[in-house]
C-alpha cells in the first residue's frame, strides 16, 4: 500500500507539471506571452488548469477513488470560479502572475464548462489504471 501510494503522488506530480507545462507552452507557442487571453489559449488553460488540480486532489488523497477525486477537483475549480464573483481573486491576481493563474481574476461562465473536459479524462485514466492494478475481479478500497 505504501508503494502504491508513492508511485500514485509521483504519477500525481508528473500530471500536474505536464499540464502546466502544456499551458504554458500553448500560451508561449500562439501568442508569446503567457498572460495571453485568446480563445484557444484561455479555454485549453482552463481544461489544463482542471487537470492539474485533479492531480493535486490525487497526490493529497492517493487512495481516492477517481470519481470522488473529479468530485473534489470540479467543486475546487467551481469554487474558484465562483470567488471570482467577489473582489478577493482580482486582488490576489494583482500581486503575482503566478497568483493570477492559479485564481484567475473575472468569472466567466465558458470556464464553468471547460473544468470538467480537463478532469473527466483523468478520471477515466485513472478509473483505467486502478482497474488494471486490483484485476477486474478484485474489490477497490
Amino acid at each position: 500500500m505504501i508503494e502504491s501510494a508513492k508511485a500514485t503522488r509521483v504519477a500525481a506530480v508528473l500530471t500536474a507539471a505536464a499540464a502546466v507545462a502544456v499551458a504554458l507552452g500553448l500560451r508561449a507557442l500562439l501568442s508569446g506571452d503567457v498572460t495571453s487571453t485568446g480563445a484557444l489559449e484561455q479555454n485549453s488553460g482552463t481544461a489544463l488548469y482542471a487537470s492539474a488540480v485533479y492531480a493535486a486532489v490525487v497526490f493529497l488523497r492517493p487512495a481516492a477513488r477517481p470519481l470522488t477525486a473529479g468530485a473534489w477537483a470540479l467543486g475546487w475549480c467551481w469554487a474558484v470560479e465562483l470567488a471570482q464573483l467577489t473582489p478577493v481573486p482580482r486582488t490576489l491576481s494583482g500581486q503575482s502572475i503566478l497568483l493570477r493563474l492559479i485564481f484567475g481574476n473575472a468569472f466567466d461562465w465558458t470556464d464553468v464548462c471547460w473544468y470538467p473536459v480537463g478532469i473527466v479524462p483523468l478520471v477515466l485514466a485513472h478509473h483505467a489504471l486502478r482497474r488494471t492494478r486490483t484485476g477486474p475481479g478484485d474489490q477497490e478500497t
